[in-house]
């Protein structure tokens, strides 16, 4: 194919101006569709006070979970149906990751001194409940309202990183632990 001068001199200016002007709508305009976390990000630091015992009265220190991603559900012994609910979904979720299972824990983090239902620690093997020796614990977990109505994240290093919504949406989260699995070198 031969190009006369002119298409040549038109060409090279393309060359030269497509460039600039992509990076002009790119800069002040047009913003590709990325991805956004469904949880909230929360200022990431590391759990106090992880000493506390088992829902059998057993020592547990939450040390011991080090290295895994730990779902935390906060609330009192007498599991109402969203606690019920959340519990739930943390299994359906930690389920859901596959051949991932193994690196996600799940934590029921009781905050008073009732205990909870055999039936319903029977649906949820695997499960740990857990009682805190100091309530400072639970402080640690922000919420608007309510602590209990929200599932936490914590990652393999022990920091508090994240939390859903007060009614998650069962897919997004999954899809936001998934994407946290995959992106991890721990855990």
């Amino acid at each position: 194919m031969h190009l006369n001068p002119r298409s040549k001199f038109l060409l090279l200016i393309g060359v030269f101006v497509v460039p600039v002007v992509a990076a002009y709508l790119a800069y002040f305009g047009w913003r590709p569709a990325g991805h956004t976390n469904y949880g909230d990000l929360l200022q990431v630091a590391p759990l106090q006070h992880t000493r506390g015992t088992t829902s059998a009265g057993a020592p547990f220190d939450l040390q011991a979970l080090r290295g895994k991603w730990v779902m935390v559900l906060i609330g009192p012994a007498a599991c109402d149906a969203n606690c019920a609910r959340l519990l739930y979904l943390m299994r359906q979720t930690r389920i859901a990751q596959g051949k991932e299972q193994p690196r996600i824990e799940r934590l029921w983090v009781l905050t008073d001194a009732g205990a909870p239902e055999a039936a319903l620690l029977g649906e949820h093997a695997g499960l740990h409940v857990w009682r805190p020796d100091v309530l400072a614990f639970v402080e640690q977990f922000p919420a608007a309202d309510d602590r209990a109505g929200h599932i936490y994240l914590v990652d393999p290093l022990g920091n508090l990183m994240l939390r859903f919504p007060a009614v998650p949406d069962a897919k997004r989260m999954m899809k936001d632990l998934k994407l946290l699995l995959k992106a991890s070198q721990i855990g």
